[in-house]
């Protein structure tokens, strides 16, 4: 599973967790979330390419 982090505020979306309070379920990719997806911090969306980076 990878960690995703927002370049704005550093908030990490990490898949193993998922975000169960905004109905995505633990184990959902990176991939799977829609492009409208938010940041949980600072709402920059998944479509902003530029502003997510895949952490290692």
């Amino acid at each position: 599973m990878s960690q995703y982090v927002c370049l704005e505020c550093g908030w990490i979306y990490d898949e193993a967790k998922g975000l169960p309070e905004r109905g995505i379920a633990p184990g959902t990719k990176w991939e799977e979330l829609p492009m409208d997806f938010k940041c949980a911090e600072c709402s920059i969306r998944k479509s902003d390419t530029h502003m997510w980076q895949k952490l290692d």
